[in-house]
């Protein structure tokens, strides 16, 4: 039995899912709301939050202690480079995008306007919202540098550091906050992971009282 408990616009648990589904695992998908504090979800996981992976027995939480256990366990095929030096900035860009950009983008937007009225936790606050469309700017000037420089986020093969971008942008995207005009080179990118079969069940999801744009699961867009 292989469970993924998950939330569809949590962007870890859309970084877990894609790493599954690229290395072709197949897993049963478990809507966990986390702000539900369901009992036995919290036996699970006492943090209480998502993505938890169950493996017959074995439960797995936190979407990176998950990432290294499935690239340990299922290592073909590989989301990190050879070498100590190109692993270690796969993994550098993995947590900025985990920690950094989603502290100060994606709890910004997303959280403020989805999270807060799916989880009835009041109102939007205009100010954090301001903050995260300032923010994501410089997000992607930094990442339109890197394209510059890499044929993917971290090298010259598709890794974690990717994967972790791309579900932090899908979920941004799907309530309409990225400017992909701000950069070609970013437009480029996240076309061509986003037409990955990996990211198909994911283009799927809709949030009830949420419609995305239209160009959401346009991979021409």
């Amino acid at each position: 039995m292989r469970r993924l408990y998950h939330l569809p616009l949590s962007p870890f648990c859309r970084k877990t899912r894609l790493v599954l589904a690229e290395k072709k695992i197949e897993v049963e998908l478990v809507e966990e709301r986390p702000w539900d504090r369901r009992m036995d979800f919290l036996r699970m996981n006492p943090a209480g939050q998502v993505p938890v992976l169950r493996i017959d027995d074995l439960v797995l939480a936190e979407s990176s202690a998950i990432f290294e256990y499935l690239e340990e366990v299922y290592p073909d095929p590989p989301l990190l480079p050879q070498g100590p030096a190109a692993r270690a900035e796969a993994r550098r860009l993995a947590a900025w995008f985990d920690d950094k950009f989603h502290r100060e983008v994606t709890a910004n937007l997303l959280y403020e306007r989805v999270n807060k009225k799916l989880s009835r936790a009041g109102y939007p606050e205009s100010d954090r919202i301001k903050a995260g469309l300032k923010n994501i700017r410089y997000h992607i000037d930094y990442m339109d540098w890197l394209i510059e420089q890499r044929r993917w986020l971290a090298g010259d093969q598709m890794t974690i550091a990717d994967f972790a971008a791309a579900a932090q942008f899908s979920c941004i995207d799907y309530i309409g906050d990225v400017d992909w005009g701000r950069s070609q080179g970013l437009h480029e990118w996240y076309a061509t992971i986003k037409s990955r079969p990996a990211f198909r069940s994911i283009l799927a999801d809709l949030v009830p009282g949420f419609t995305p744009p239209e160009h959401y699961a346009d991979l021409d867009f």
